[in-house]
């Protein structure tokens, strides 16, 4: 079925606002919600503001709504990030998951600060991706296997991640939801096309990469990464963001982008304010860009890409 775009409409609703497309009434395609919030080391404040945000996208019919990275709290300190980390059987995950009861919708909460299995000996984390389902099960967790170790003087970045986070050990499989098969990966994961290309083989049909890119990295390569996983796997890209200042020390670039297989921008929260852009998944439009242009079938072996080594 092809979505007849009528407008694209911009919707102020306090702090908050609302991007998305008018479509035919006689549409039946599942909505997904992308959203953008600025989290700080407030977590009752950040669960206001991500209840607001699911409400609204159910309002507006998405069925599965995705959060960024840091959806519970960006901590402004190692010690603080590690004092208000939680297990999946804490408080903050038991309220999502009454949330996602209550309204009947799935959530992708990508960036949870997990206590790890030795949390009492080694007082790490996990940076962990949750999927629950419209009963408010939990139905995936995939922990973030590619740390953020990086120090860009020049652009004023330096982050080091593994300082207090342990790399997850393994990927999931993409998770069947009303919008389609979703494959999980976390913000630093969208630089590996290698872990994108896994999911794609083993079913996927949209990627999601929920992050809190820095202001420079995401300038310089937001966009195009996530442009470049869509077009490559022809896979939809759903990625929600951080954006604006979450204390004296970070700041978030925003710009949660919602793209389709052929590699088109179809939602774009832009570089300053809270919201959220609702999108339609089109299956049948990624039938036809597979079908047009057989990627996977092109692909040799993988003794041939490995053939150098």
């Amino acid at each position: 079925m092809k979505i007849n775009i009528l407008s694209k409409v911009l919707v102020n609703i306090g702090t908050f606002f609302i991007c998305f497309v008018r479509m035919s009434s006689s549409s039946s395609l599942p909505v997904a919600a992308v959203c953008q919030m600025t989290a700080t080391p407030d977590k009752e404040a950040n669960f206001s503001t991500c209840t607001r945000l699911v409400e609204q996208a159910r309002e507006g019919g998405a069925c599965m709504v995705f959060l960024p990275e840091g959806f519970d709290y960006i901590g402004s300190n190692r010690e603080e990030t590690l004092q208000l980390s939680e297990s999946l059987d804490g408080d903050i995950i038991s309220r999502y998951s009454h949330l996602a009861r209550k309204l009947d919708v799935w959530l992708s909460l990508g960036g949870f600060h997990e206590r790890g299995h030795d949390w009492k000996t080694d007082r790490r984390i996990y940076n962990s991706h949750i999927i629950l389902n419209g009963q408010g099960e939990l139905v995936s967790v995939y922990r973030k296997a590619h740390l953020f170790d990086v120090e860009l003087t020049s652009k004023g970045v330096s982050l080091k991640e593994s300082a207090f986070t342990v790399p997850g050990p393994r990927l999931v499989a993409p998770v069947q939801t009303p919008i389609g098969k979703v494959g999980l990966g976390v913000c630093y994961d969208l630089r590996f096309p290698e872990l994108s290309s896994a999911l794609r083989r083993h079913g996927a049909e949209i990627l999601t990469y929920p992050s809190a890119f820095t202001v420079a990295t995401g300038t310089a390569h937001w966009e195009v990464l996530l442009r470049a996983r869509a077009i490559e796997t022809q896979c939809f890209v759903l990625a929600a963001a951080q954006v604006g200042a979450h204390h004296a020390k970070r700041t978030s670039y925003g710009h949660a982008l919602a793209v389709d297989p052929w590699g088109e921008v179809t939602g774009d929260c832009g570089g300053s304010d809270e919201g959220l852009t609702l999108v339609q998944i089109d299956l049948q439009r990624l039938r036809d860009v597979r079908r047009d242009m057989p990627v996977q079938q092109h692909r040799r072996d993988q003794d041939f890409y490995c053939s150098l080594d």
